[in-house]
C-alpha cells in the first residue's frame, strides 16, 4: 500500500471547496464534488477501507441531482 497519510486531508479539502463554491452558487461546485467522489473511490480501493465506497456514491447521487438542478435554474 502506498503511503498516503496527506491523501484524506487533500480529498478533504476539496470537500470543504465544494461546499464553499456551492454556497457561492455556482452550478460547477457540484461537478468538482463529483470529481472529489471519485477520488475518494480511489483512496479506499488503495487503502482498503472499503465503507468509504458507500458514502462516495451517496454523495455523488446528490451532487449528480444538484447539478442537474442548478443547470436547469440556470437556464430558465
Amino acid at each position: 500500500m502506498a503511503d498516503l497519510w496527506w491523501a484524506s486531508w487533500v480529498l478533504a479539502a476539496f470537500g470543504v471547496a465544494t461546499m464553499f463554491f456551492a454556497g457561492q452558487k455556482k452550478w460547477w461546485a457540484w461537478c468538482l464534488g463529483l470529481v472529489t467522489e471519485a477520488l475518494w473511490i480511489w483512496y479506499a480501493i488503495v487503502t482498503k477501507q472499503y465503507g468509504f465506497i458507500i458514502a462516495a456514491i451517496a454523495y455523488m447521487m446528490v451532487y449528480f441531482k444538484n447539478t442537474i438542478q442548478w443547470r436547469r435554474s440556470d437556464i430558465i
